[in-house]
């Protein structure tokens, strides 16, 4: 049932095959049920600081970096970006209402998918913009045994975050990977787009409240409506890279 979707990939990029050797997880919205703590907190700062920016708008953003979001809204509402100290202050103002929020759980299929990919020998790498220090520590509390730091990639590791594909390219980098060996997994419109300008076949997990639309137009090649939902569909794609 999955086959169309992986020929229109493989006659687009001129492969054979898809050599399914790792598997590569954005982290909030797929990993975990962040991304509400994100939107309620830009939501809650931006308009405290003056600016409109819905809990929805907060998820087309979802991969940007802080700067750049701010400077979006700064330049459509006020004609200029905001200056280094008022991205420094709305940035920090956010970060403390997220702290404030519940800690995040594991996003529901997550961990059962991911112990399945394991067993199978696949690579397991996070591609994320986070910068958090601690972020390893989580992964493993929450994963156990899953990932390593050596395949992993942060907000450290680049210079362009998402939408720009850099930080996949990276993940291939680090992981020995070509494009047509790994699949990308992800929840946001602009991930989406990065892992299709990275050249690796990208499937969209539609756990926020956008449109499924909007990650069919950012060039998903393949989308599940949930985490538990990819888990059960599993095996099926993963049969299906080898027709």
């Amino acid at each position: 049932m999955y086959q169309e979707a992986i020929k229109k990939y493989l006659a687009q990029h001129n492969y054979e095959q898809i050599n399914l050797k790792a598997v590569l997880f954005d982290m909030d919205g797929v990993l975990f049920n962040s991304m509400p703590n994100h939107a309620k907190s830009w939501h809650k700062v931006m308009m405290r600081m003056g600016f409109g920016l819905s809990e929805q708008e907060a998820y087309m953003h979802e991969g940007r970096t802080g700067a750049d979001t701010i400077n979006i809204i700064s330049r459509r509402e006020r004609g200029h970006d905001a200056t280094d100290e008022e991205i420094k202050a709305i940035y920090a103002a956010k970060s403390e209402e997220f702290n404030r929020c519940p800690p995040a759980e594991r996003m529901p299929g997550a961990v059962e998918l991911l112990n399945k990919i394991k067993e199978e020998g696949l690579t397991r790498m996070v591609v994320t913009g986070s910068g958090q220090v601690s972020l390893l520590e989580r992964l493993n509390k929450n994963f156990p045994g899953i990932f390593q730091k050596e395949l992993m990639v942060t907000a450290f590791d680049i210079k362009f975050g998402k939408p720009n594909p850099d930080p996949y390219l990276m993940a291939l980098e680090k992981g020995g990977l070509k494009p047509n060996e790994a699949i990308v997994v992800e929840n946001a419109p602009l991930g989406v787009q990065a892992g299709v300008a990275a050249g690796i076949f990208t499937v969209a997990v539609n756990t926020g409240p956008l449109p499924d639309q909007v990650l069919w137009d950012a060039g998903a090649n393949l989308l599940f409506h949930s985490m538990p939902e990819f888990n059960e569909q599993w095996e099926k794609l993963r049969d299906s890279f080898t027709f």
